[in-house]
C-alpha cells in the first residue's frame, strides 16, 4: 500500500470483528513499534501484549474496543514521544495487514500497572474490522478532503 494512502485512509475503529489474525501479522505489528525512531535510540520501551483484556480495559477511557479486540498492546515507555512515535507505527503496519486499531488512554494509571506488570504510557486495541473498508476505493487525496479535521491551511503557519 502506498504510504500516504495508508495514512489518509486509517481511522481509528473500536469495533472488531470476533477473528484472530495470523501470529506473523502479530510480529509485523510489534516489529513495527520496535524499529520506529526514538531518543537517541535508547529504546527505552517495552510492548507488553496483554492477555487479560477485561483487566486492563478497566483501566482505559474506552473499554469496550479494549475487551473486544484480537490483540492488546501496553507500551510502557520513558518518553511519551516515543511512545506515539511506536504506537503509530504498529497502527499503520496493522493498517497494512487490513487490521484496524485504535488508541486508548489510560484513566487509571495504577490499575493499568498492575495487570502490565509497568505504567504504560498507551494501551492500542488491534483487530479485524467489523465493516470492513477498502483503502483503494478512494484515491489518498480524496480519502484526505473526507477526513473530518480542521483545514490544512488552519493548523499550518509560516514564519
Amino acid at each position: 500500500m502506498d504510504t500516504y494512502l495508508a495514512i489518509t485512509s486509517k481511522r481509528d475503529q473500536r469495533r472488531y470483528a470476533d477473528r484472530p489474525f495470523p501470529v506473523e501479522v502479530e510480529r509485523r505489528i510489534l516489529d513495527a513499534g520496535r524499529v520506529s525512531g526514538n531518543s537517541q535510540n535508547r529504546q527505552e520501551w517495552e510492548f507488553v501484549v496483554v492477555s487479560d483484556h477485561e483487566a486492563v480495559a478497566e483501566a482505559v477511557y474506552a473499554p469496550h474496543n479494549v475487551r473486544t479486540a484480537a490483540l492488546v498492546v501496553a507500551i510502557v515507555a520513558k518518553r511519551a514521544f516515543d511512545a506515539g512515535r511506536a504506537a503509530q507505527n504498529m497502527m499503520l503496519a496493522a493498517w497494512n495487514d487490513g487490521v484496524v486499531s485504535c488508541p486508548n488512554g489510560v484513566r487509571d494509571p495504577e490499575a493499568a500497572e498492575r495487570v502490565v506488570g509497568a505504567r504504560p504510557a498507551i494501551v492500542l486495541s488491534f483487530g479485524y474490522p467489523e465493516r470492513p473498508r477498502d483503502p483503494d476505493s478512494r484515491s489518498a487525496e480524496e480519502w484526505s478532503r473526507r477526513v473530518k479535521r480542521r483545514p490544512l491551511d488552519d493548523v499550518t503557519r509560516r514564519v
